[in-house]
């Protein structure tokens, strides 16, 4: 007797899909709401929209459902941050709150670990004004705010 074959695991089902990323992104924009940095980079008075496009994007870069790009087409992701001044400040206040929201997720060290590393690959692709901070304090433990 042969048991049916099973899929791999994506990523997205491994840190527990939907949920996973819904409290990731939550958590991640409750810091941005109140950080003078990042806040004015957002011209929607409601982060709702915002948390919604990064949610359903994650989801579907870690194996998740397509609705991103079902959605808004190829994700593009410099192209849509052109207008938006992001130099290593704004990279570091980001990875600040997206540390935090991490280590909500209370993910195993290797989820946690591939997941962070994404992350950090993709702030640091996002930014598009050179500035005087050479390498910036982007660490892959960052936990307090840069000045």
């Amino acid at each position: 007797m042969t048991s049916p074959r099973e899929e791999p695991q994506t990523f997205y089902e491994a840190v527990g899909g939907e949920e996973a990323f819904t409290r990731l992104v939550r958590r991640f924009y409750e810091g941005v709401a109140e950080d003078p940095v990042l806040r004015p980079l957002y011209p929607e008075e409601d982060l709702g929209p915002a948390e919604e496009r990064l949610r359903l994007f994650l989801m579907q870069y870690w194996g998740g459902p397509r609705t991103y790009s079902e959605r808004r087409g190829h994700p593009r992701l410099r192209m849509r941050h052109v207008p938006f001044r992001v130099g290593s400040r704004e990279r570091d206040h980001w990875l600040h709150h997206m540390r935090a929201a991490v280590d909500d997720l209370e993910l195993p060290e290797a989820l946690d670990r591939q997941l962070w590393e994404y992350l950090v690959y993709a702030a640091h692709s996002m930014v598009n004004t050179p500035d005087d901070t050479p390498g910036g304090e982007a660490e892959l433990r960052i936990q307090t705010p840069p000045e």
